[in-house]
């Protein structure tokens, strides 16, 4: 018996650092178990540099990523959700489209690198703490007993990841 693969879409305003850093971090801690994606509401149209320096840095796969809209996720033929988690509170309020087959949503509050002013190394150093609030929370997703939840007992680990 094959294990049930999860797709995962991660959302932001601009999908260009946050929810792309939450794909590629998915992608690799959860070995298969887990497909991720990312998409913004508006999308900025590029990666934040400093997102690909840090994932680089890393030694994440930094090829195809690419800031893209929610849109693409809501399309006939696209991948169907399992869980949709919004990374920025803006993206959080704004009305998301529905998604085929109702997936479990939930909300992990990241403070935006992006927003941070200051030189070149403190907007790095934002992004290395973004990177590493979403890690720990992608850890917790990971170990999730998946199996023996029902769909309310995901739904409530997911919110309950999001406040961690």
């Amino acid at each position: 018996m094959t294990e049930k693969v999860f797709n995962v879409l991660f959302l932001c305003t601009s999908n260009s650092g946050r929810s792309l850093l939450a794909e590629v971090q998915l992608n690799v801690l959860g070995k298969g178990r887990f497909r991720a994606f990312s998409a913004g509401s508006f999308p900025a149209g590029s990666v934040n540099p400093f997102a690909i320096a840090f994932l680089k840095n890393a030694g994440l796969p930094t090829d195809g990523l690419r800031s893209k809209s929610w849109d693409e996720f809501a399309a006939p033929g696209a991948p169907v959700m399992d869980y949709v988690l919004t990374v920025c509170d803006d993206a959080a309020e704004t009305q998301c489209p529905v998604w085929p087959g109702q997936p479990i949503t939930a909300h992990w509050s990241v403070p935006d690198p992006a927003a941070v002013e200051g030189d070149n190394a403190q907007k790095s150093q934002a992004m290395v703490a973004a990177a590493a609030n979403l890690r720990k929370r992608i850890e917790l997703l990971v170990a999730l007993p998946t199996s023996s939840l029902d769909r309310m007992g995901i739904k409530a680990s997911l919110q309950k990841i999001g406040t961690a």
